[in-house]
């Protein structure tokens, strides 16, 4: 593989255990090493990205004042590599191939506060202001790129004092506890397949104590990769508003986006997940009030075999599925016909007779100084609460057409969505609107209805006949 990433790690007290196909390095490993390390590698392999916060900030005041207790105060960092060449003195020469799968699997937040001690350390040597702003291991790996050269100068400084007998802030030599997975025969093909297939496993087992999310999990197979690529081929501006990876930084979470692509998923005939239980679409209403579980059903439907494949060197799964592919085209342009309903609705609401800024919920939502789209962010006139909108969204469906192709369903639009929205949504609007005083006007209740969404959807439906 291309761009393989290197690193040299040396052990204090190393314990080695082989059992089956896998080998663990264990001991303690000292700061200054974790520069080879952070030079290496970000933290894809992590099933989320660390931030700096109270955690990390502990961890440095440990290192800081009581380094002598940091092996015992910290379970410390799991890493893992396919192939490997043992040197003297218990050094170990590591090389990350895969680095979706292979690099530190557990241990981010102390990897970040490892780092942030050594450039904190470097920027008091030398004497310079630290930069501000770094509030994610994606700040942090930027600076510590940029300004290289003061860690290279600092650690020269250390040098020199040791030679004279003095000291300097900081304290490289603190013991930090490292695990390093390994298999047991490096070079092997098979072998190395099969150590990669057991790592994502093993990375959620040692993330289970704080929770691995459903969405992490899906994004650590590889379940997102395919939408990303199709949302940064559309809009590369509105693929990096989403956080497809747990504290990777963006205002859209993917649950939204999973949600709303269930609106074309729904139209695919069932299939079956890993475990042969069929997944059921989930009810239209979760749009607004189930997206966990809309997540949920997400990721059973890409780990079916009929949807994805895993690589034989168990790397990410792939999509291999022509009609989900297809669902996921239509997709990728529900968040822009989202921000455009969503702008619309108050106008095509009062145009319909009715008076949109006296409801209550309305009139609390729009106290809020910023008013922009929930997706793209455009300025807006007026918020609208989901409740409102979910289902109109939803009624999207009614411009879908299921084709059949080589015997398999190919999801299209039946129409270019935003020009017919564009002539035809006041009309539909005109048929929903009346959905609200049943319910109170209160966007909760409309946005849990199933009502709501049959009612939209016939609107959208009754449109494209012509009838309304």
């Amino acid at each position: 593989m291309a761009n393989v990433k290197n690193a040299i790690i040396k052990f204090n007290q190393p314990n080695d255990q082989i059992i089956g196909d896998m080998r663990k390095i264990s001991g303690f490993v000292k700061i200054h090493n974790f520069i080879d390390i952070i030079d290496a590698l970000d933290l894809e392999a992590n099933p989320r990205n660390s931030k700096v916060g109270n955690v990390t900030n502990e961890i440095q005041d440990s290192i800081k004042l009581t380094p002598e207790l940091l092996p015992f105060k910290t379970k410390g960092v799991l890493l893992a590599a396919s192939k490997y060449e043992e040197l003297e003195r218990n050094r170990y020469r590591i090389s990350f191939e895969d680095i979706e799968t292979e690099g530190i699997l557990d241990g981010g937040h102390n990897t970040l506060a490892i780092g942030m001690y050594i450039l904190c350390s470097a920027y008091e040597v030398v004497g310079m202001p630290f930069p501000k702003g770094v509030s994610t291991w994606r700040d942090f790996k930027d600076v510590w790129t940029e300004n290289r050269h003061v860690i290279d100068e600092y650690q020269q400084m250390i040098r020199d004092a040791q030679a004279a007998n003095k000291e300097l802030p900081g304290n490289l030599g603190a013991y930090v506890p490292v695990e390093l997975l390994l298999p047991v025969e490096p070079g092997g093909y098979e072998a190395e397949a099969a150590f990669r297939s057991n790592l994502f496993d093993i990375c959620v087992a040692r993330n289970n104590n704080v929770q691995l999310t459903v969405g992490t999990r899906a994004n650590k197979q590889g379940y997102f990769d395919t939408l990303r690529t199709l949302f940064a081929e559309r809009n590369p501006f509105l693929e990096k508003k989403i956080e497809w990876k747990t504290n990777e930084g963006g205002t859209i979470k993917i649950a939204d986006i999973v949600a709303l692509t269930w609106i074309p998923l729904s139209l695919i005939e069932p299939v079956k997940d890993e475990a042969g239980r069929e997944v059921a679409h989930p009810a239209p209403n979760t749009l607004y009030s189930g997206k966990g579980g809309c997540l949920k059903s997400f990721e059973r439907l890409m780990s079916s075999p009929d949807v994805t494949i895993e690589p034989s060197n168990g790397s990410r799964h792939e999509l291999n599925n022509t009609s989900v592919l297809s669902a996921f085209k239509v997709a990728i342009q529900l968040p822009e016909l989202y921000d455009y309903i969503f702008k619309m609705f108050p106008v095509l609401y009062n145009r319909a007779g009715g008076s949109y800024g006296r409801i209550t919920a309305v009139k609390k939502l729009n106290e809020r100084k910023t008013k922009t789209s929930p997706f793209l962010g455009e300025k807006i006139e007026t918020l609208s609460p989901d409740g409102f909108i979910a289902p109109l969204v939803y009624g999207l469906q009614a411009l879908m057409n299921v084709e059949i192709k080589d015997g398999k369903q190919i999801i299209t639009w039946s129409v270019d969505p935003k020009p017919w929205l564009e002539k035809n949504l006041g009309a539909v609007v005109e048929s929903y609107a009346d959905v609200l005083a049943p319910w109170g006007f209160d966007p909760q209740k409309v946005g849990k209805a199933p009502q709501s969404y049959t009612t939209a959807l016939r609107a959208y439906k009754m449109v494209v006949a012509g009838i309304l």
